[in-house]
């Protein structure tokens, strides 16, 4: 078959699309590159600027989707998190495995903390196996997953929802956390810089800080990608945890950078 036959049948679908349907397929054009030009799209979809750029703002306000000078864009910075579509399609092999691990330090009977975090979300179908269990989570994809599985006890932080995380913050789910016990918080963060774990998103940060006060064991769920990235609000460092599981494709000097604050670090295969 003719590439260039396949090619423009693929761009007449993208015309006369819907609103909704448009929005869709830029979101996954987007996705698909991590950055696509304004311009680019508005050719592609042959609709004007000015819809595009509507299409854009309503994406933007959804949080799908982040705009950048001329440029539309799903990665993460410093002061951004990626959308969380966007970070549910990201190093699929490397949080398995991590999953996997940290599944396996989960005992019947033990009450655990997932935040809303995609690494999370994948340790929460493993979970599954480890009934009877509690799971405490401000995730509602973590929710809504677990909720079906009756001898999983389900507790919800509950709070102000964010549609940005789809998960609830704020000074309800704080005071949740501060009367709860639990025995293991599988932690997510953004970025590792040095021995520190950051996060773009205050308010989540804040969350997360509170898990770790009322978890008893603390442990670090993070693939290799989170050590090449910045952020802004620390979260906690990497010494006053219990352990770190990442996947083996990290660098070898930030193992030793992990291992020299005295962590313990366990490497999964992918």
């Amino acid at each position: 078959m003719d590439d260039r036959n396949t090619k423009s049948g693929d761009d007449d679908n993208l015309k006369d699309l819907s609103p909704s349907n448009r929005r869709g397929a830029i979101t996954e054009a987007v996705m698909a590159t991590g950055t696509v030009r304004i311009e680019e799209l508005s050719d592609r979809f042959a609709v004007s600027r000015m819809t595009i750029h509507r299409d854009i703002e309503a994406l933007k306000e959804r949080g799908v989707l982040r705009r950048t000078r001329g440029t539309v864009t799903a990665v993460a910075s410093s002061l951004f998190e990626a959308s969380l579509e966007y970070r549910s399609r990201q190093q699929l092999a490397e949080k398995a495995s991590i999953a996997a691990c940290a599944a396996e330090l989960v005992q019947p009977g033990d009450a655990v903390i997932l935040d809303d975090s995609t690494t999370g979300l994948s340790i929460a179908n493993r979970l599954v196996k480890c009934q009877p269990l509690t799971v405490i989570s401000n995730f509602e994809r973590v929710l809504n997953l677990l909720k079906t599985k009756p001898p999983i006890k389900l507790i919800s932080t509950g709070g102000e929802y964010s549609q940005l995380c789809d998960a609830y913050i704020g000074t309800v789910t704080l005071n949740t956390l501060r009367n709860l016990a639990a025995d293991i918080y599988f932690m997510s963060a953004a970025a590792i810089v040095g021995d520190v774990c950051y996060h773009p998103e205050q308010d989540i940060v804040l969350v997360k800080q509170a898990m770790l006060r009322a978890a008893r064991k603390k442990i670090l769920v993070v693939d290799h990608s989170k050590f090449a990235r910045r952020s802004l609000h620390a979260i906690a460092s990497i010494q006053n945890l219990d352990m770190v599981i990442v996947d083996s494709n990290i660098d070898s000097q930030d193992v030793q950078r992990l291992r020299q604050t005295g962590v313990e670090v366990r490497l999964t295969d992918t």
